[in-house]
């Protein structure tokens, strides 16, 4: 069943991709936040993956992030318990992302030099929090009116 966590959640990662893409950070050390950031979060699809396919014991998915991020300790262990509680969540983020991404390049393509980036996340935002099927409605909707 989806709900509007894949939207929200969904932008704000995506967004989260924006700086880098217009050349805010200008070097390896200024880039080291958002990668921290996007390994943090790789290592989320594992670790909810992980406890609730493959059965993964709490100290299991605690051990993962330890050996894989940076965070100390209680970051860890505050995610292990929120994935225990909450199945899928880590992964839905991803999918809202990777959405308004797909969603992005298919406004890009069929537009070509008529697509406005700004426009593009006016569309997205205009209608707050959606369903994805209602936002690709929306974006589909603004690319034909174009």
């Amino acid at each position: 069943m989806e709900d509007t966590a894949y939207y929200s959640e969904g932008w704000a990662l995506y967004s989260e991709t924006l700086p880098k893409e217009i050349g805010l950070y200008k070097d390896p050390y200024s880039d080291f936040g958002r990668l921290s950031g996007e390994l943090w979060r790789a290592c989320r699809l594992v670790v909810d993956t992980g406890v609730h396919h493959y059965r993964w014991t709490r100290e299991e998915g605690i051990d993962y992030y330890m050996n894989n991020t940076a965070n100390p300790e209680g970051d860890c262990i505050g995610m292990v318990e929120r994935h225990i509680v909450w199945p899928g969540q880590a992964v839905s983020y991803k999918i809202g992302m990777l959405k308004v991404q797909e969603l992005r390049a298919y406004a890009e393509q069929e537009l070509g030099n008529k697509f406005s980036l700004q426009e593009f996340h006016d569309v997205v935002l205009k209608n707050g929090s959606v369903t994805m099927d209602v936002l690709e409605e929306i974006v589909v909707s603004w690319v034909d009116s174009k």
